[in-house]
């Protein structure tokens, strides 16, 4: 079976202290650097997603959008 084209997967393990390593695959491909904040979600249901940070200012723009009826 072949993967998608723009899919991943990788594993990380979580140390003693609850951190994570990003697997250097991944750091290249989203362009991750040292010092990088980067955002955590969270599902109960659906598991957790850290979005590359380039996501980041599109989610914090759906978040604080106002629409009409908001004014």
């Amino acid at each position: 079976m072949s993967k998608p084209n723009g899919k991943y997967a990788w594993t990380a393990t979580v140390g003693e202290k609850g951190q994570i390593v990003i697997p250097k695959q991944a750091r290249e491909i989203f362009d991750i650097k040292p010092g990088d904040t980067l955002i955590i979600l969270g599902d109960e249901k659906r598991g957790i997603a850290i979005p590359p940070k380039k996501m980041f200012s599109q989610f914090t723009t759906a978040v604080f959008e106002t629409t009409e009826e908001d004014k």
